[in-house]
């Protein structure tokens, strides 16, 4: 199973938000309480259908999603 093969998105669990599949674990949960300062394994304990892998699924699928992403800036004083 790849990386991305793990997450997946679907309008019906947790209104279409990226999770881990089969649960309704999403990839932003797992970011924040990772940035919040939990371990790998805290986490795993908290959520036991998911496993290591998952976690670091979800952390590359972020990655990738960043890396996609196209950011417009306005020059300054157009304001209106």
């Amino acid at each position: 199973m790849t990386i991305h093969q793990r997450i997946e998105m679907r309008p019906d669990v947790m209104v279409g938000k990226p999770v881990i599949r089969g649960t309704r674990v999403t990839v932003e949960l797992v970011l924040r309480k990772l940035a919040e300062g939990i371990t790998i394994e805290d986490l795993l304990d908290g959520y036991p259908r998911i496993t290591r892998e998952d976690v670091h699924a979800a952390i590359q699928f972020a990655a990738d999603t960043l890396a996609h992403e196209e950011v417009v800036f306005r020059p300054t004083g157009t304001e209106s």
